[in-house]
């Protein structure tokens, strides 16, 4: 793989056939400080890959000619330290088995929101630079967990202190905890610092229980045989095994489907999981650390969750706050961010204007720390060649109201914001449409795609009530 030029931003290769999803994705990931190239083929992508290096690769499954499979595979003979994730519109449980037996990192399926591609981008890219740094520093032996550790949950708020000295009481034992807390509050990076005080000798694991197909759920969580369903090609270790001796984070279990929670809960009542497909339970040694920001009490009430089952992972039920309570903590995870993100960009010291500091202080944070993450990495990149980042070096992605009312900044999202891939195509299409008089014809050739296309959309936007 050719060596990687001196650049602060890594790079994305996006690979779909459709041009205007490519032309969203390469504006979303821009914003974020990703640098995206994209091909409309894997054909195409193959030769950029032999001549261009990237951090990730980006594909969509189903394409002409070689599709996202194949490409998989080519990655991962060729460019085995190159993360791929795979998106698609034909989101099934062959497909996400498939795409994670040839090598993806990630898996989603349309439609999605943009902060959760983002976000899934964004983390693919840190936890390989992570890892080439870590065998950098010791290619002969594994870093220890808790070397890696970035300072622990970060915080001074009298909450935040409570939580870690809870943490260091439970942490060695084998009990559930519980973590509730409003989206952006830091939940995971908690149930990573209570896996790096247990000291337990196996890895942490976590798994996202809202993102998966519903049909792939069990075959994540307990694994599969192979022959267990059609489309099971080799056997599947599920991420309680994956997570034996370690922790497993099950992320927003609230998620989980009622039938799915029964055996969830025999799991962690017998300690032992059976494959789907499988004649045998297996025995798991397991710390379960998890999550959610749903009203667990009103999620029993409805039926959506067992109460039985909350009981059982809530032995030491926590409670993250949000970060508009948490005073001056948000000035310290701020400059935390900035050291973060300054050096995995290789830039000289920053810091953060005080006009800044005064809106992020006085900011509502609807997002919680991870909007205000999401702001600083923002900052750090469009202040490149200045030490101090300024209010204008995040405004224009989120608007920072510039005429609060009763004297207080609030971070306020645009307007009719487009929050999905879907909508942003749709807004794409219907410009494209409106600007041509409604010739389809010319609409199409404008975005690259062809009349069919159009036509195909434009029934199923009526179908849904889009247009009239």
């Amino acid at each position: 793989m050719p060596s990687a030029p001196d650049t602060a931003r890594p790079r994305v290769l996006f690979v779909d056939d459709e041009l205007p999803l490519r032309d969203v994705v390469s504006r979303l990931l821009d914003r974020r400080g990703v640098d995206v190239t994209t091909a409309g083929d894997a054909i195409t992508a193959v030769e950029i890959l032999r001549d261009e290096p990237f951090d990730l690769v980006l594909t969509d499954f189903q394409m002409p000619g070689m599709d996202g499979l194949e490409l998989l595979a080519h990655v991962r003979e060729h460019y085995p330290d190159l993360p791929a994730v795979m998106i698609t519109g034909h989101a099934s449980v062959q497909h996400a088995v498939r795409a994670m037996a040839g090598g993806a990192v990630d898996y989603l399926p349309k439609p999605f929101a943009v902060d959760a591609l983002a976000e899934r981008v964004l983390e693919q890219i840190s936890a390989r630079a992570a890892r080439r740094a870590r065998r950098a520093a010791r290619p002969d032996r594994p870093v220890p967990a808790k070397r890696l550790a970035a300072g622990g949950f970060v915080g001074e708020h009298p909450a935040i202190v409570r939580l870690r000295n809870l943490v260091d009481l439970v942490a060695a034992s084998q009990a559930p905890v519980f973590v509730h807390g409003e989206s952006g509050t830091g939940k995971e990076v908690m149930a990573r610092y209570i896996h790096q005080r247990s000291e337990r000798p196996g890895p942490f694991v976590a798994i996202n229980c809202a993102n998966l197909p519903r049909e792939l759920v069990e075959s994540a969580l307990f694994g599969h045989k192979k022959g267990a369903f059609t489309g099971a090609t080799g056997d599947h270790t599920g991420v309680f095994e994956e997570a034996h001796g370690g922790t497993l984070l099950l992320d927003e279990v609230t998620e989980v489907e009622p039938a799915v929670q029964a055996k969830l809960l025999r799991v962690l009542q017998e300690g032992e999981v059976q494959p789907v497909g499988a004649k045998r339970p297996k025995s798991v040694d397991v710390r379960i650390v998890a999550t959610t920001n749903r009203d667990v009490s009103g999620a029993i009430a409805e039926g959506a969750f067992r109460e039985d089952l909350y009981h059982r992972l809530a032995v030491f039920p926590v409670s993250l706050p949000p970060l508009r309570e948490r005073g001056d903590d948000i000035r310290l995870l701020a400059e935390r961010f900035v050291e973060k993100y300054r050096a995995l960009y290789g830039l000289g010291p920053k810091t953060i204007a005080r006009e800044l500091m005064d809106r992020f202080l006085a900011s509502a944070w609807p997002g919680n720390v991870r909007q205000l993450e999401n702001l600083v990495h923002r900052g750090v990149v469009l202040s490149a060649g200045r030490e101090a980042i300024e209010v204008g070096d995040v405004e224009h992605v989120d608007l920072i109201d510039a005429t609060p009312s009763e004297g207080e900044h609030r971070l306020a999202p645009r307007a009719h914001a487009v929050t999905t891939l879907d909508e942003m195509e749709r807004a794409m299409i219907l410009r494209a449409l409106e600007e041509t008089g409604g010739n389809q014809v010319q609409a199409a050739e404008r975005l690259g795609i062809s009349d069919r296309t159009i036509r195909n959309k434009l029934k199923r936007y009526k179908e849904e009530g889009h247009v009239d």
